[in-house]
């Protein structure tokens, strides 16, 4: 079968098949496959025919590529983008949006849905995500009956198991769809500081003698000194297998490592590189080409040599993926975001290492995401093999545990499935207790664990459990949602402290200012080495603090106890400072700075809709503008 001047695979040829029935499809193949083709055959099926098509992504980075995408093959009449900060054409045929978006609209039944033929879900194994994954499953439970899906990812060992699922739920032929054979083989070796390139087993054996044998020393016997493997000695050893993703799991360690190697003279200085590089940001803000950031970035762009990562501008990561894009870029030093879905691959990608903090401690990496990086080496068409090398430290080789995560991708995707209290609002707003009965049997959690809706039901007692709590709040009354409860229904995180605050008179009275400061604190989130210069704590600041102590429903949140140290970044927000003005006060880097100001958008917007106070509504407005001016001309996709 021939499509967009291609001889489609037969694993492809299945999934259209399954779509001319009208099928779900649930698509396991490996990354560069061609998944993506199965994607285009469904808009060009539906984009004309008075349906909608919804194309989801776990991340934000990749929904603005796919919008770039889409935009440039469908034009920009039919293809819209929603991410929460973001709204853009959302009467198009084919929408782009986050996840998280999709699953507030199902969850909040917005009529928008009601014409929906497909919902694309790429990169559907983020289900087993243990913050996130329940807002996939609830994405499936809560779709439109007329719904179908396309359910992408590079392995799903239960494929089976999952489509079953959703054949149960949803009531409608889903077809598994499997594809084994990359299309660039991946070579997977290891790198050792004294080895070199080698292999597990090698490194192994290594550490065997040498930890047997002794070394004479000055005091007697005693193990030989363990040295950190260099990741520019494993450049150098790459040779001509370029170009190369290096995986840093710090945006510090990223740039630092970018700047070190273009110091070396590995590479010579590029002057087309450079001549571009002056070309874009020509036309930028002079406090932009000062940045530190910008600063390391042309030192390292001017060798070859890049980083990428979530600290950044948007314009400066949008330089080195143009950079990278037009094979200018040796070496590319980014963090494993960068793997999610973005079409970029290189010939090689190495790891820094193969442990990562995740929030209470540094652990392995899991098989899948071991594979979802490595996935990117090795570019279609292109490269007759891709390379996958981890730098190794002998101090944490634990060699049963590397040879399972890089042998295979055998890690089902299991359910995390977790009652918000946004969800049990919503239930309780829009669904008779019969239905929640059964609703409640619906999740991924109860299917794979044969579950029954009991008394002994876990999801029950969590249920029930959260009904009560929220009765005694006063979101429920009667089995019905207050005023204060279908507020909340409409807030997607931290709803009952968002309740207090907004949908009681506890906002009455209050300035701008102090409005600005609560929405802040709700969407800061604290990293003890951030550091804020000079804080701005005037009666305004006192007597909002006084208030939040005072009210016994509000003091107990501990979300609002940084409102004092954010009066750093918000105060001359407030009064009008540039955006760099603000930068100067905090050691937060740009990019987190604008993430910060995009939440609490996104938070305004979620109150603004919830809320029928014509007076919070102007205030909420008068603090959305003076965050937009403040990130004005910054914010670009």
């Amino acid at each position: 079968m021939e499509y967009k001047g291609f001889t489609l695979d037969r694993f492809q040829e299945e999934a259209a098949a399954g779509i001319e029935n009208n099928y779900s499809v649930v698509v396991s193949a490996p990354t560069g496959s061609g998944k993506t083709l199965i994607a285009d055959y469904i808009v060009d099926k539906h984009l004309h025919d008075g349906s909608k098509i919804i194309y989801t992504a776990p991340i934000k980075a990749l929904s603005n590529q796919k919008y770039k995408d889409f935009k440039a093959e469908y034009g920009e009449e039919n293809v819209g983008l929603l991410t929460g900060d973001f709204v853009e054409n959302p009467g198009a045929p084919l929408l782009i949006m986050t996840t998280e978006i999709y699953r507030n609209m199902v969850l909040t039944e917005d009529p928008g849905l009601d014409v929906v033929s497909y919902v694309i879900f790429d990169e559907i194994h983020f289900i087993n995500d243990v913050e996130r994954g329940y807002v996939w499953e609830e994405s499936i439970i809560f779709s439109k009956p007329n719904a179908r899906f396309l359910c992408l990812s590079a392995t799903i060992p239960n494929a089976e198991e999952f489509a079953d699922w959703i054949r149960i739920i949803k009531r409608h032929e889903v077809l598994v769809v499997r594809h084994s054979t990359r299309s660039v083989p991946l070579h997977k070796n290891f790198y050792d500081y004294e080895l070199g390139i080698t292999t597990l087993k090698d490194i192994k054996e290594e550490i065997e003698v040498t930890t047997t044998g002794f070394i004479p020393g000055r005091r007697g016997r005693k193990k030989p000194r363990i040295q950190r493997p260099s990741h520019i000695e494993l450049v150098k050893e790459i040779g001509d297998r370029l170009p190369c993703f290096f995986f840093v799991f710090s945006r510090d360690r990223c740039e630092r490592n970018a700047v070190a190697l273009s110091k070396t003279g590995l590479f010579e200085v590029n002057p087309k590189i450079s001549t571009l590089v002056r070309s874009r940001l020509a036309n930028a803000p002079e406090q932009i080409r000062s940045l530190k950031t910008t600063q390391h970035l042309r030192q390292a762009l001017s060798h070859g040599v890049a980083f990428h990562h979530a600290g950044m501008l948007p314009m400066l990561k949008n330089l080195v993926e143009e950079l990278f894009e037009a094979n200018m870029i040796k070496v590319l030093y980014t963090t494993e975001t960068f793997a999610v879905g973005i079409n970029m691959p290189a010939k090689t990608v190495c790891f820094e290492s193969l442990r990562k903090f995740d929030g209470s401690g540094f652990r392995y990496l899991n098989s899948k995401e071991y594979f979802q990086i490595a996935g990117r080496a090795g570019r279609r068409g292109i490269d007759s093999v891709g390379y996958a090398i981890a730098m190794i430290d002998r101090r944490d080789f634990m060699y049963k545990a590397l040879t399972r995560m890089t042998g295979s991708d055998t890690l089902p995707i299991k359910s995390q499935f977790r009652l918000s209290v946004n969800t049990v609002l919503n239930l309780i707003g829009r669904h008779s207790p019969g239905e929640i009965e059964v609703i409640l049997t619906m999740s991924f959690y109860s299917y794979q664990k044969k579950a029954p809706l009991d008394e002994a039901s876990e999801i029950r007692r969590v249920y029930k459990n959260l009904v009560k709590q929220l009765k005694a709040a006063g979101y429920i009354a009667e089995g019905r949602l207050t005023a204060k409860g279908t507020f909340a229904s409409q807030i997607y995180s931290d709803e009952i402290l968002t309740g207090e605050l907004f949908a009681t008179d506890f906002h009455k009275g209050l300035s701008e200012y102090q409005i600005m400061l609560l929405i802040g604190g709700l969407c800061y989130e604290h990293k003890s080495r951030t550091e804020f210069y000079k804080t701005f704590f005037n009666h305004e600041v006192k007597n909002l603090l006084n208030r939040i102590s005072s009210e016994p429903g509000v003091k107990r949140y501990r979300r609002l106890k940084h409102i004092k140290i954010l009066t750093a970044i918000l105060n001359p927000c407030y009064n009008g400072a540039s955006f760099f003005e603000i930068l100067k006060n905090t050691s937060m880097l740009e990019g987190d700075v604008i993430r910060f100001y995009r939440q609490m958008l996104d938070r305004i917007g979620q109150i603004r809709k919830a809320t029928q106070d014509n007076d919070l509504i102007s205030r909420l407005d008068f603090v959305q503008e003076k965050i937009q001016i403040t990130i004005a001309d910054l914010d670009a996709i």
